[in-house]
């Protein structure tokens, strides 16, 4: 018995000692380090306890240091968060050859539904970025407009019928708006009539709640996607599915069958991606059918159905969470500022009158009261409170001794780089005159609400249209009554800023209006 004692005891001796060598790992480097993180789960875990969402725990770190750079453990994997806003940028811009992937999951051979242009590395990101660019441009922008205008619509009809005829009624806008954007996102993306108003309960609806768990499966699923790509690449080899992208891939099938079988063409973003396979038909017993496949030099020439599943699935989840939640937002802020509201409605009312009564794409595009409330409510509520990076290749950091070694993960958080006073004077204060060009209040190296350089979101121009003309269809039609001061709080589940009861606002019909 005394034996085995005495090997216990010297396992967890050595298992001490490993530990504290493992978490002196940036002391060790002279790199100053966040001295409260836990085992096993470093600087997260307020994720795994449910009480801040990956975004919120990184925020957390930064608010208590003021280095440029910090060393954090996620989990057990050692980390760096920029703080340094100029840095930062020089990260995603100009040294990015040596912070080109994101370092998050994808396995393009086993889990080709994960391999969207998100997660791709290298040059399968290269050529992917290259083929999907040409989807955004204004010319297919304004082709859409017609199909958000129409939803836009529907939204405010179902407003008209939800609100009485005198007096306000307290609506959760974010969800009014979720519903817009789903309905948005499915028709220019799959060309479907979702309608989400009157059917909430749709195949598409459901996605979103099958992809927001809220338990600790979902923060530690999440968690391993974005943060140790190398664990959640070994669970999914191993039978680990993802039934939210299986679904898609249903969807996605049973659409493109539809089309093929009675020769329909569509202008929308699953016909591009249609248009860039090699073969008219899916064939199930096509080994090729089942990945992208690639020219010696690695160029993409043919994308199979997974692959085009796995773009339509993140634009689609990606897409409509950020643009109802950056309208939602601009709403809510608006609610509590009377004089931007009052400002905001008076350019929607002289733009209408300018234009027979109606919002035109060119139109949308002209309104720079608008384009200021948005450029701050990105600023507060940016899409993705975090960004992640990998280093490619070890990374002197410039002015210091500093080096990142190869494989190193970055983190960026741009929730506190843009709620801090030494960028934006009086962060918490929704000032949409700190972007005028009188002003200038604010520092434009800190400001990457959409991210930065070469990786920078791509359809950022889409959901800014989308979100503008949801505000201008709310406030051109209701009246929002002005509520105290007051901050949101957040989910802890989900990669985005979840807002936890909802995005509440009163809302009343305009009785006077441009028509």
């Amino acid at each position: 018995m005394l034996p085995f004692l005495l090997l216990i005891a010297s396992l967890l001796t050595l298992l001490w000692f490993y530990l504290k060598y493992h978490y002196d790992y940036w002391e060790r480097r002279g790199i100053p380090a966040h001295k409260h993180s836990g085992i096993p789960f470093g600087c997260l875990d307020t994720v795994w306890r449910l009480e801040k969402s990956m975004g919120l725990a990184i925020y957390d770190v930064y608010l208590k240091s003021e280095e440029p750079v910090v060393g954090i453990y996620l989990f057990f994997r050692p980390g760096l968060l920029i703080r340094d806003a100029a840095l930062a940028r020089r990260v995603l811009t100009q040294d990015f050859a040596s912070f080109h992937d994101r370092g998050v999951y994808v396995d393009e051979e086993w889990n080709p539904l994960n391999s969207n242009i998100f997660s791709l590395r290298g040059q399968s990101w290269r050529s992917m970025r290259q083929m999907l660019s040409p989807c955004f441009t204004s010319g297919k922008l304004k082709a859409m407009y017609g199909t958000s205008e129409d939803i836009g619509d529907k939204m405010v009809a179902h407003l008209q019928k939800v609100l009485p005829d005198y007096g306000f009624l307290e609506v959760d806008i974010k969800k009014v708006l979720q519903n817009y954007a789903i309905d948005i996102i499915g028709s220019t993306i799959f060309g479907l009539d979702v309608n989400s108003f009157e059917n909430p309960k749709n195949k598409f609806r459901n996605l979103v709640t099958l992809a927001q768990p809220k338990n600790r499966f979902g923060a530690m699923f999440f968690m391993m996607l974005f943060l140790l790509p190398s664990v959640a690449k070994m669970l999914f080899r191993i039978g680990l599915k993802n039934p939210v992208g299986l679904a898609m891939l249903e969807i996605v099938r049973e659409t493109i069958e539809h089309r093929e079988k009675h020769g329909i063409v569509r202008k929308d973003l699953l016909q591009l991606l249609m248009n860039l396979r090699n073969t008219g038909k899916i064939e199930e017993n096509d080994e090729n059918c089942f990945s992208i496949q690639k020219t010696p030099e690695g160029q993409i020439k043919a994308i199979s159905l997974e692959a085009i599943t796995a773009q339509a699935f993140f634009f689609y989840i990606a897409g409509q969470e950020t643009t109802a939640a950056t309208a939602a937002f601009t709403i809510f802020e608006l609610a509590q500022y009377p004089d931007h509201l009052k400002r905001l409605q008076a350019e929607i009312d002289e733009t209408l009158f300018k234009n027979d009564g109606k919002i035109t794409y060119d139109s949308l595009q002209k309104m720079e009261f608008l384009e200021l409330c948005l450029q701050e409510t990105l600023r507060k509520y940016p899409g993705l409170p975090m960004m992640n990076r990998e280093c490619t290749q070890d990374y002197p950091v410039p002015d210091t001794n500093h080096v990142i070694p190869k494989g190193t993960p970055i983190v960026i958080s741009l929730y506190g780089i843009h709620r801090d006073a030494e960028f934006f004077p009086n962060p918490e204060t929704y000032d949409p005159y700190r972007f005028t060009e009188e002003s200038h209040n604010y520092s434009p190296t800190a400001f990457m609400p959409f991210g930065e350089g070469p990786r920078i979101c791509i359809a950022q121009r889409m959901g800014r249209m989308n979100s503008k003309l949801a505000i201008v269809k709310i406030l051109e039609n209701f009246n929002v009554e002005i509520i105290e001061k007051q901050e949101l709080e957040f989910d802890s589940s989900g990669i985005t800023l979840m807002p936890k009861n909802g995005v509440k606002v009163y809302l009343s019909k305009r009785v006077s209006r441009v028509s």
